[in-house]
């Protein structure tokens, strides 16, 4: 059988023996789509795993490789992992989850500038999109993070975000019996003894399960890419030509085809009015080169996660080319002497060529295997 035919029954196959999720609290015993069960695990598969990788180094043709995801996860951890998402138990007031910030209905975003925390208040930056999070390196827009439980206590202790405390999560849970169960079904090992209660590391875990089972890979661009050329419009074509030209240079950050090269660089994106400048990077790391560095995003599903940039500046992808098209470093303040990234130039493309380029852009919305959102759980409190 023949790679493309196989790519496509495998999408057919992922919608007819994608789990259907139970309202039971009873945890799943299949595989995402997206994934296979071996040996007890959940192994991604996925055409590109049949492509050579560039290990984030140039751009390469269409059929290259993505970055090694992070899978091996049982289904039962990826389960308990997704009530875990929605479940506002983990909040310090008992009102936001995961879902709240990271939600699966606007791009695993949440279509605010800035996200709103347990204070009612903005925060200070943009939520990112949580599609294909297990195949990177980097967390956080400035990239301080270099795993997803170590990402994940960030918001989770933030007193502006979820406003917990690693107590109260497991007295939270520990408290209640569906959990306990639940985590004796997805740890049977470390619930031998009747005595064992939830830790925290289940409860990273089991989270970063779930979402590394977020897979985006079936969009229009990628049917272009393994082999059927009718998969994409003519000026959606010309958009993928700008994209990937030395002119445009969007394809040597936003590396296809996952559409990022998870480096953190400095592009010098103007800030909202009445905000102070963002350091990003450099806050973190004291390296004058990173200041106002941010992780270089994917652009998967990009089209559903506006608005755009750490701060939520640009309304729309328009907004945003024209961003880049309008000359190196315009829009930093002139206080502030940033090292901007060497990419970051003046490609003077027309009104038409962005046009093109948005055109592309929307090509990358897949949510063909958006998981399904809990319709209760197991703390009782409501879904926001």
């Amino acid at each position: 059988m023949n790679k493309s035919l196989r790519y496509l029954l495998f999408v057919v196959i992922g919608f007819c023996c994608s789990p259907v999720w139970a309202a039971d609290f009873t945890l799943s015993t299949q595989c995402p789509a997206s994934f296979v069960l071996r040996e007890g695990h959940c192994k991604l598969v996925s055409n590109y795993t049949d492509y050579a990788s560039l290990q984030n180094a140039g751009v390469g043709g269409l059929k290259t490789g993505l970055p090694t995801i992070r899978d091996g996860f049982t289904p039962q951890e990826i389960d308990l992992g997704r009530y875990l998402f929605f479940d506002p138990i983990l909040s310090g007031n008992g009102k936001q989850s995961c879902a709240s910030c990271h939600n699966p209905d606007k791009g695993f975003a949440d279509s605010r500038a800035r996200s709103i925390g347990s204070t009612g208040k903005e925060t200070t930056r943009n939520a990112p999109s949580l599609w294909n999070v297990g195949f990177l390196k980097r967390f956080f827009l400035d990239g301080r993070a270099s795993s997803l439980e170590e990402q994940m206590k960030g918001p989770l202790y933030s007193p502006i975000e979820m406003a917990s405390t690693p107590q109260q999560v497991l007295t939270s849970l520990n408290g209640n019996k569906e959990y306990r169960r639940l985590f004796a079904s997805a740890y049977p090992s470390a619930f031998a003894d009747s005595k064992a209660t939830i830790n925290v590391d289940q409860v990273y875990r089991s989270i970063a399960a779930f979402e590394t089972s977020l897979i985006s890979l079936n969009s229009r661009y990628d049917l272009y890419a393994h082999g059927f050329p009718d998969a994409l419009t003519k000026p959606e074509v010309e958009g993928l030509n700008v994209f990937r030209s030395f002119v445009a240079r969007c394809a040597e950050c936003h590396t296809p085809p996952l559409f990022s090269n998870q480096q953190v660089v400095v592009i010098g994106t103007p800030e909202p009015a009445g905000m102070p400048f963002d350091p990003g990077a450099g806050a973190y790391s004291k390296e004058p080169n990173l200041r106002g560095g941010f992780k270089v995003p994917s652009l998967r599903n990009v089209e559903l996660t506006a608005p755009y940039m750490h701060s939520g500046r640009f309304a729309t992808l328009r907004e945003v080319v024209s961003f880049y098209n309008e000359g190196r470093g315009h829009a930093v303040p002139k206080d502030e002497k940033l090292i901007l990234h060497w990419h970051i130039h003046e490609p003077k493309l027309t009104n038409a060529e962005l046009d093109c380029l948005v055109d592309f852009l929307k090509t990358l919305t897949d949510e063909s295997f958006k998981p399904q959102r809990p319709k209760a759980v197991p703390s009782g409190l409501s879904l926001k």
